[in-house]
């Protein structure tokens, strides 16, 4: 197929997920994937080239290649009809090296061992205790509110060393964040991020002055950081690592009560969390798209892109390819998921995710654990997910029930 072919026959796939299929990728875009790895994305007249990747090969090459830039500014946005704005003081993932570089070794060096065993410490604590709260208040819950939710955000403000004091109030703006769906949401949210990133900045300060033993204190004391970056780094910290956890314990859960044979098999052999952890990420893949910049003009798959153009990668097509793994669609903790590209590849892989590895493996087996008989507490079909594919992947609600003891 010539790279004529590709240019003349831009495409406008749907992005809907199919009725019933949570965890699947939208179904125009995995016959995409079969059809042309790499395609032309239809734009309006007088845009920049727009790309879609959605094959395992293509994806991994074009986040590992430094041929891509992940700038936001050079970055056009298919759906919102124009170039992004430059990413804000402190995102990493709107960088490039050497800013990015600069940044990535600092926190990179901050996530010791020791800070990790200290971390999957509370962690262990955190989940009894959430679970406690849960049993507490009997069924049935919503496990995104009284379990998936909660645990990372308490984390977040471990890492950070928000003061207890702060932690109610905190979680209250976190929960804001995560809501989607209305435009009061979305209102309420635009105000809880402002005040989060003025307390955010705040507390940053405060550690400069009187640091405590967190993240964000170790980053105070070195001295490499101004006021505004150390400020907008744990604004990061936290927008990377609450919504992607929270979903991916309570999307995770409903994967595992929908597929019960596997869920035997966790709950017989705990031991399987380690795999079962990895093959609920490429499964779910709950970060489904990432977008890139082409700095130069490149040859991928045999298609020309050139300098200028945008490629936006389809991570949960790709995770899906079996030219990778086989058998894609089916859930098997048992199987081999090295490589997969849940939290990306390349100099831009997620900087916390053993952090989130740590939460899954503890989390899982807990819930499981304390509540053998955890169930579903309404029709599978009125379980409400969400349905922006720009957005994390997630529910918006998990309504369980168990037996009570």
């Amino acid at each position: 197929m010539s790279n004529t072919y590709y240019r003349d026959e831009p495409v406008a796939p749907s992005l809907d997920r199919a009725p019933g299929c949570p965890f699947d990728p939208a179904p125009a875009l995995t016959a995409l994937r079969a059809e042309r790895p790499i395609a032309r994305l239809a734009t309006p007249e007088g845009a920049p080239g727009v790309w879609l990747a959605t094959g395992y090969g293509a994806v991994r090459q074009i986040l590992a290649d430094p041929r891509f830039s992940s700038r936001y500014e050079t970055l056009y946005h298919p759906l919102m009809g124009g170039h992004l704005p430059p990413a804000p003081v402190g995102d990493l993932t709107g960088m490039d090296a050497p800013e990015h570089t600069r940044f990535r070794k600092l926190l990179t060096g901050r996530f010791t061992v020791r800070r990790m065993n200290l971390l999957t410490e509370r962690v262990t604590e955190l989940t009894r205790e959430r679970l406690d709260v849960m049993e507490r208040q009997g069924p049935p819950a919503d496990l995104l509110d009284v379990f998936a939710r909660p645990v990372p955000a308490l984390m977040i403000c471990e890492l950070l060393g928000v003061p207890y004091e702060d932690r109610d109030r905190f979680q209250d703006q976190t929960r804001t964040l995560a809501d989607a769906g209305t435009a009061e949401a979305a209102e309420a949210q635009y105000t809880a991020f402002a005040e989060l990133g003025v307390y955010l900045r705040e507390l940053a300060l405060a550690k400069r002055a009187q640091p405590t033993d967190d993240l964000l204190s170790d980053l105070a004391r070195g001295g490499e950081l101004d006021d505004d970056e150390l400020g907008g780094v744990a604004a990061f910290l936290l927008s990377a690592g609450l919504d992607t956890t929270a979903n991916m314990l309570a999307l995770g859960t409903y994967a595992l009560l929908r597929n019960p044979a596997q869920l035997a098999a966790l709950r017989a052999d705990p031991g399987l969390i380690g795999g079962a952890v990895e093959e609920l990420l490429r499964y779910l893949s709950i970060a489904a798209l990432g977008m890139r910049g082409v700095r130069e003009d490149v040859e991928l798959d045999g298609v020309q892109l050139q300098a200028g153009d945008t490629v936006v990668v389809a991570l949960d097509v790709a995770n899906r390819d079996p030219a990778k793994f086989p058998d894609p669609d089916l859930l098997d903790l048992r199987r081999a998921t090295a490589g997969h590209l849940a939290f990306g590849h390349g100099v831009h892989q997620c900087l916390g995710q053993q952090l989130a590895r740590v939460e899954m493996r503890v989390a899982f087996p807990a819930l499981l654990a304390r509540f053998p008989g955890l169930r579903l507490a309404v029709p599978e079909h009125e379980v409400r997910t969400r349905t922006d594919p720009t957005q994390v992947q997630g529910v918006i609600s998990l309504p369980v029930t168990w037996d009570r003891r």
